[in-house]
């Protein structure tokens, strides 16, 4: 892995690309790895897109419970999650209980707040064939910052089971969110953003068409990838500066997984802790306040008792506000 300062220029047709190499820091969280590459001192966000979890790929043993995350808060924001392999509920404060499998999103709208849990799914069926991918976890959780007019609208919730899904190049690709050569999904978005899959079931290059507005970032999910003979290994992100190019040419092996995130630069301020995103930091005080004091804010009561009892996990209070 390369110094997370790592810089770098290159050339894609003639057009000159100004790049920073991030390397993602890696924990266990309950026996599961996690990459974190958004947010970090060198990259805070890339257009709206102001965190990037990586978890898994993981296999969970016959009598563990796999991922169980207590009630916890959000506001001012969009959890955006991918699954890839496995099955995991979501439940939440304005009711909401849903799974996601692979290839499906959830996207959660905190507005001026929300609470939620996730909790891993197995399948009992002894007879599944596919009792392996069952016990397994991978999956993206990445958030979207809400911009100042919308930080606090009604929460919502919002289950795509099916997206946009063709090849270029050889090359698979799925529109996760936005729009991308003439294929839109269906996801809701309140700032210009856009977020692929690419998989390439073989060794290959694909040239991608940029918005020379927008800002990018290029992560591996699934092995390392190229990008004009630079080469990242996986769990690495490559952030692509808005300077009016028009394509980018990516090369990777058979079986590589790639996720492609981009959209304006987002010039509001944005703060991030714990799991609040605001637009002030007295904001945030007064959310983890009302978090603490179990304000209606994030769900009514009997809503938030449910929340509590429904997952093998405690409700989390997070760190005290350092400010």
């Amino acid at each position: 892995m390369s110094n997370q300062t790592d810089s770098h220029s290159y050339t894609t047709g003639e057009i000159e690309h100004s790049s920073k190499r991030i390397a993602s820091r890696t924990s266990d969280v309950g026996g599961i790895p996690v990459a974190r590459a958004l947010p970090t001192r060198e990259q805070r966000m890339i257009g709206p897109w102001c965190f990037l979890d990586h978890a898994g790929p993981t296999l969970f043993k016959e009598g563990e419970a796999g991922m169980q995350v207590g009630a916890h808060p959000h506001t001012c924001l969009q959890t955006f999650t991918w699954m890839i392999s496995g099955t995991v509920m979501h439940r939440d404060s304005i009711g909401s209980e849903q799974l996601i499998r692979p290839g499906q999103v959830n996207l959660m709208t905190a507005g001026h707040g929300i609470s939620h849990t996730e909790s891993s799914v197995f399948q009992t069926d002894a007879d599944s064939k596919n009792s392996t991918d069952e016990r397994s976890l991978h999956a993206a959780q990445l958030w979207i910052a809400l911009p100042a007019n919308k930080a606090n609208i009604a929460p919502r919730f919002d289950h795509y089971p099916k997206l946009p899904v063709f090849n270029q190049d050889r090359v698979q690709i799925t529109v996760l969110i936005g729009e991308y050569a003439g294929a839109k999904a269906p996801t809701l978005h309140f700032s210009p953003i856009v977020g692929l899959e690419l998989l390439f079931t073989e060794q290959n290059s694909v040239r991608l068409k940029l918005l020379p507005t927008f800002e990018y970032g290029l992560f591996g999910f699934e092995g390392g990838f190229t990008v004009n003979g630079e080469a990242y290994a996986q769990d690495e992100l490559a952030f692509i500066c808005q300077n009016g190019s028009k394509a980018l040419t990516v090369t990777a092996e058979e079986g590589a997984r790639l996720l492609l995130i981009g959209g304006e630069p987002f010039a509001e301020n944005v703060t991030i802790w714990w799991n609040f995103v605001g637009h002030s930091k007295e904001y945030i005080a007064a959310a983890q306040q009302d978090w603490h004091a179990q304000n209606e804010r994030f769900g009514s009561a009997p809503l938030q008792e449910w929340l509590t009892k429904s997952i093998q996990a405690k409700r989390l209070d997070g760190p005290p506000v350092p400010w």
